[in-house]
């Protein structure tokens, strides 16, 4: 018989109840939707910008580095989770892209994260757009510096900022932002660094592949790669098909990373296959350069069609095309009809996205055929909620 004085369980995890209870209020519950191989919808949704996930070719290279090296990484990369094959894709990254050298971590969060956090320390002025990626939000948060979020691509400010502040800085921005899918006027900022004496570090997870000559990014096509004040983070998961991130720079930085970041100290090395596959995905971009070409001329005309029938939509300067929903519970009404109608898209609410409009966002790939643009464009057009269109 049970102690009367033993007190009732309690559930410490109740608050949970009412913060869901909150999120499905507003319309913001998220959900795991598991996908099949072999996907009957037409995809709009994924960041596979050049389509190379699929590729014979990319997919070669994860199973032959799987052969020779084994399913994982095995440790951390100072360890025994570097191979021969991460040494390779480091090497041909960094001249790729136009830098000294380059580091290959487990993801682009894990490389924003080592960034920001090597490059930065509590005597530090970290200046942020206000439109970055959650990943270099939590890096300032990490590092301890003082943290100035600035106004989206506002150039002038940020000069004003660094101005202010005497001693080291850093600005951080995402190169093409992941939401509206605009450009951060990379020229101007590195001009404000410049004149002030702040490093620049970039994210150029959605240049790579699409902006720059043959793909080479944001900042090859802004004539900073290689720069001494400048460093570069990047996925290998959006034009590369693959998984994993890296950090491009200067080869001293590169050294201070390995000796200083902790999301690359002490995280097992990207497994073989990813860095296989990406290593693959890379040299087939070389060869076939057109690929970034025809990304961009596939935003265009999805944004062209898609604010010729009245639609608001944020112009792209790369590969994502962003258009606007009602609200929140409007958005992902629509999303569920596109994909009910056969169509994958994005949907992009609060928290997310921070200016709070949600959007629905489409992601351009090389590899759509002109009957399939004209299938996405009639799907998103059929399926607009009223007050999407300004007609």
């Amino acid at each position: 018989m049970p102690d009367q004085h033993t007190p009732a369980p309690v559930d410490v995890f109740s608050w949970i109840d009412d913060a869901e209870q909150a999120r499905e209020q507003a319309g913001l519950v998220r959900t795991l939707r598991p996908r099949p191989a072999a996907s009957p919808l037409l995809d709009l949704a994924s960041n596979d910008y050049l389509g190379l996930s699929r590729h014979p070719e990319t997919v070669r290279g994860a199973s032959e580095a799987a052969e020779r090296w084994g399913a994982g990484a095995t440790g951390s990369r100072l360890v025994t989770g570097t191979t021969e094959l991460h040494a390779e894709l480091e090497r041909e990254l960094a001249a790729f892209c136009g830098f000294e050298a380059a580091l290959v971590l487990s993801s682009g969060y894990a490389a924003n994260l080592a960034a920001v956090t090597a490059l930065s320390d509590r005597g530090t002025l970290v200046v942020s757009d206000a439109g970055n990626h959650a990943s270099i939000v939590d890096g300032c948060r990490l590092s301890r510096a003082e943290t100035a979020v600035v106004a989206h691509c506002d150039p002038d400010t940020v000069r004003k900022t660094l101005a202010a502040h005497q001693g080291r800085a850093l600005l951080v921005t995402d190169s093409v932002f992941s939401v509206d899918g605009d450009a951060a006027p990379l020229a101007a900022h590195a001009e404000a660094c410049r004149a002030e004496g702040a490093a620049l570090l970039v994210d150029d997870a959605h240049g790579l592949g699409v902006l720059g000559e043959g793909g080479r990014g944001a900042l090859y096509a802004a004539g900073l790669a290689g720069a001494p004040g400048v460093v570069a983070t990047l996925t290998l998961s959006k034009s590369l098909g693959s998984q994993g991130g890296a950090v491009l720079g200067p080869a001293k930085v590169i050294r201070h990373l390995v000796n200083t970041a902790r999301t690359f100290i002490f995280d097992t090395g990207l497994a073989p296959a990813a860095t296989g596959a990406a290593l693959a995905a890379l040299r087939l971009l070389q060869r076939e350069p057109e690929r970034a070409d025809r990304a961009r001329e596939v935003a265009a005309e999805l944004y062209g069609r898609l604010t010729a029938s009245g639609l608001t939509a944020a112009r792209p300067d790369a590969a994502v095309v962003s258009v606007r929903a009602p609200s929140a519970s409007a958005a992902l009404r629509w999303a569920a009809d596109c994909r009910e109608a056969g169509l994958s898209v994005g949907c992009f609410r609060p928290p997310s996205v921070p200016d709070g409009i949600s959007r629905l966002r489409l992601t351009a790939r090389a590899d759509l055929t002109g009957v399939e643009i004209s299938r996405a464009v009639e799907t998103i057009l059929r399926t607009a909620p009223a007050g999407a269109t300004d007609r």
